[in-house]
This record gives C-alpha cells, sequence and structure tokens, in this order.
C-alpha cells in the first residue's frame, strides 16, 4: 500500500490534469449555458495541453541543442534530453485553440442576437415552435 501511494505523490501533476479533465468535462456535459460549455472545453483542452507538455520533461533534462564545437565526436545521451516535440505540439494546439474559442465566441454572439438567450433549452423551445 505504501509503495502505491508513493507512486500517486510522484504523480501528482497527473492527478491535477485528470481533476481538470473532469471539471472540464463535467462544465461540457452537465451544464445548459452555452458560454459555460465553451469555458469548459478550455478547461478540458488546457489540461490535455499540460499533460502532454509534462510528458515531454525529464528530471534533470536538459535542452536538445547539440554544441558545434562538439561536432560529430561529442556524444549524446537521449536519457538525459528533455524531448521538445510535445511543447512544439502543444504550441499548435494552443493557437488552434485560441482560434476556435474565437470563432465560438462569435458564433455564441448571433445566437444570443437570434434568440435572445444562450440556455440550450430555451433555444430549442423556440425552434420547435
Amino acid at each position: 500500500m505504501e509503495i502505491f501511494i508513493d507512486e500517486v505523490v510522484a504523480k501528482y501533476n497527473y492527478w491535477i490534469y485528470v481533476v481538470l479533465m473532469m471539471i472540464g468535462f463535467y462544465a461540457m456535459i452537465g451544464k445548459r449555458n452555452l458560454v459555460k460549455k465553451l469555458l469548459g472545453m478550455n478547461i478540458f483542452q488546457t489540461s490535455i495541453i499540460l499533460f502532454f507538455v509534462s510528458t515531454g520533461v525529464k528530471k534533470g533534462g536538459s535542452i536538445p541543442i547539440v554544441d558545434k564545437y562538439a561536432g560529430l565526436a561529442g556524444t549524446i545521451d537521449a536519457s538525459t534530453i528533455d524531448n521538445p516535440l510535445p511543447h512544439v505540439l502543444m504550441l499548435t494546439a494552443i493557437v488552434v485553440g485560441v482560434s476556435v474559442t474565437g470563432v465560438a465566441l462569435a458564433v455564441l454572439q448571433r445566437i444570443y442576437k437570434e434568440y435572445g438567450t444562450l440556455e440550450e433549452d430555451e433555444i430549442l423551445e423556440k425552434t420547435q415552435r
């Protein structure tokens, strides 16, 4: 049991990401207001981005840059280098997320002008008449 607790404590950041993800998921599924759903989607996305960025980091890792003076003779130990790929991919994900949020806010503004509300139930009621 003690080994399990040590493992959980050692990976506390992953548990935080899971909690954030569940908060975002609850907001997307459980709330009826469209703005709250959008905020939940942003929280969900942020937790995924934090997770991926944290997977590319190693304790005691260094940056993946080769010294130009070492040339090919310099040896590189891959176990001591942080992986830059998750960071680069998440930069792209952040840009896409901001763009999607902007478009979603514009659509929500248009929905509010059309129906006078952002509550899902009221919009469905007005569309079924």
